[in-house]
């Protein structure tokens, strides 16, 4: 099946600086002072002690890319994914806005970073070692937010010159890793639909002398359903019939779901974990 129609690749590669180091003669001190082995510690220093604005940082980049593997779907081994062209705009959008706020941090600490040294210094005490910290310049070229769209290439499309016999062969692995590729990522929205389904149906057990007032049930029992259940129709880009029919029966069961009954009513409960294990009972996971 072609998905050159309803999907883009997209690479998301962020990075950040970590302001780890390792200090070598804290660490020999440290191995002669317990008369261990050479290799049996090491000391690692944290370059940016006393402050969290380059951490905030890291934890936005951990943040984005996760957003980024929720809206897409497995393709390469590493850096692009799938993403369904109906989510292309809104992703785009969002992608500039974190994008821009990301920029913004880094502008903030980089302007601070002088300072930033030196409340370090307070922290590391001995530890300290100016040789450590990098340039502004250099700092900011370990920070990067980049985007990369690109087109899924046909299926056999293997623009070679060389004999036919070898074009044959190449060809033929292209397509068998082209299927495969494909298989992959169709086997994700299954997944996070089979992990969703699990997850309630263990969530509504009510298990025989258990402490109702121990359990606790949250909006996100119904809203992280409801959010998987749109995000699937994007996501099926190979317009598989069954997925869809899984999909619809999960949306279908939170209709009208309301969590202060669910919270309160053993057979709303149970009904609704009926109605889930049945969807699980239907595929073949």
């Amino acid at each position: 099946m072609s998905i050159t129609s309803s999907a883009v690749t997209v690479e998301l590669n962020i990075s950040v600086w970590t302001a780890n180091k390792l200090d070598k003669s804290a660490t020999e001190k440290v191995v002669s002072d317990n008369a261990a082995v050479s290799n049996a510690a090491q000391v690692r220093k944290n370059l940016m002690a006393g402050t969290t604005l380059r951490k905030d940082i890291a934890d936005y980049a951990a943040g984005c890319r996760l957003w980024h593997n929720t809206r897409t779907l497995p393709w390469a081994d590493k850096g692009a994914r799938l993403l369904a062209t109906s989510l292309f705009m809104d992703y785009k959008t969002e992608a500039n806005m974190r994008k821009h706020k990301f920029d913004t941090m880094v502008d903030n600490f980089l302007q601070n970073y002088p300072a930033l040294v030196q409340t370090a210094h307070n922290y590391l005490g001995s530890l300290f070692n100016p040789e450590d910290y990098p340039s502004v310049d250099d700092v900011r070229d370990k920070f990067g937010f980049r985007l990369v769209f690109s087109p899924v290439p046909e299926a056999g499309d293997f623009r070679l010159q060389v004999a036919e016999q070898d074009l044959y062969e190449l060809r033929q692995q292209y397509e068998e890793s082209f299927s495969s590729r494909l298989a992959d990522a169709m086997r994700e929205p299954w997944d996070r639909l089979h992990k969703m389904l699990v997850g309630m149906s263990e969530k509504l057990t009510d298990e025989e002398g258990e402490d109702e007032l121990k359990k606790r049930y949250h909006d996100t029992l119904i809203t992280n359903a409801q959010s998987l259940c749109s995000m699937l129709t994007h996501l099926n880009i190979t317009k598989d019939p069954k997925l869809e029919q899984a999909r619809r029966e999960l949306e279908l069961t939170m209709l009208g779901a309301d969590i202060e009954t669910i919270k309160e009513s053993p057979e709303v409960r149970k009904d609704m974990k009926t109605r889930l294990d049945a969807i699980l009972k239907q595929y073949e996971w």
